[in-house]
């Protein structure tokens, strides 16, 4: 049985600084003109300084409201308005107004939709590529309901990466995750495979996990066919939000990193602040040096 740790402060390793600088202001200010939303903003993500700075942001399509309750997400949960038809366009002007080579696209999910957003992800990928032919472009989707045929359609836009999150073990999902399924996530990420070669999930810890239950995790996304991982600590970013159990050391990190690469990771990404989108680019750019070095 896990114990809750009740801590007043984090750890000294989960420091990040205050939002600043020219890059920052200008990425802020143009999607608070355009009325885009970000999932940095959104499930206010910890590296949002950082990122920003570096002229790189995570795009949130479809709204800001999610049909799911998640007990580790900030995004608000309840009935989306419709979708905006010229949102595909307006992300892609975006995209090039920023001159952004690099761009992760994600969403909530939408459960109330026939296609759970599929097609307009789809039109979202194909007006970046309109507009910015050389953005590389990273997909970030839920599991669609587990229908093969809408993830698909997704696809068929032929996106840089296809990323779909894990985010917590197996025994976690029921009271973590209540609206999905472990594993329907790792068959999405499985049959993306058959389509992309560089396919990309993400593991929380904190919320009570076992480490043995951390690494059957890893074992289960490598089978799936996942080469790329990043692995985070878990920050409750809400009061009605599941708490932290255990903050892990860098070390922890570390090793967690280790292990995962003797298991055939191409990259792994593991640190306390590592989030999804987190040097998103750097990692794909790694990913692909390691994966032509192997095929020599």
């Amino acid at each position: 049985m896990a114990f809750h740790i009740r801590r007043r402060h984090h750890p000294d390793w989960l420091k990040v600084r205050i939002p600043s600088g020219i890059t920052y202001n200008r990425i802020k200010s143009t999607l608070k003109e355009n009325n885009i939303n970000t999932v940095c903003e959104e499930a206010k993500c910890p590296n949002i300084a950082e990122c920003y700075g570096r002229g790189t942001a995570t795009f949130l399509i479809m709204g800001d409201v999610c049909t799911r309750k998640c007990f580790y997400c900030n995004i608000r949960t309840g009935r989306p308005e419709e979708l905006e038809k010229q949102e595909p366009r307006k992300i892609a002007e975006a995209i090039k107004n920023l001159g952004l080579s690099y761009a992760v696209i994600t969403s909530v999910t939408r459960d109330d939709l026939h296609d759970s957003g599929a097609e307009h992800f789809y039109n979202t990928v194909i007006e970046i590529r309109k507009l910015s032919p050389e953005c590389q472009i990273e997909i970030l989707t839920p599991e669609f309901k587990g229908d093969l045929k809408l993830l698909e359609c997704v696809l068929d836009s032929k996106p840089y990466i296809f990323n779909h999150n894990i985010e917590v073990v197996r025994d976690l999902f029921p009271c973590v995750r209540p609206g999905g399924s472990y594993n329907l996530s790792l068959k999405v990420l499985e049959h993306a495979g058959n389509y992309l070669s560089l396919i990309k999930s993400g593991l929380m810890i904190g919320l009570g996990e076992t480490k043995e239950q951390i690494l059957e995790t890893l074992h289960d996304l490598r089978r799936a066919g996942v080469v790329i991982l990043t692995i985070g600590q878990y920050l409750q970013p809400g009061t009605d939000l599941s708490e932290v159990i255990k903050y892990y050391t860098i070390r922890e990190f570390n090793e967690l990193k280790e292990e995962a690469l003797e298991m055939g990771f191409s990259h792994v990404f593991s640190g306390p602040l590592v989030r999804s989108s987190y040097h998103a680019n750097e990692i794909t750019r790694h990913s692909l040096k390691t994966s032509l070095k192997c095929h020599k």
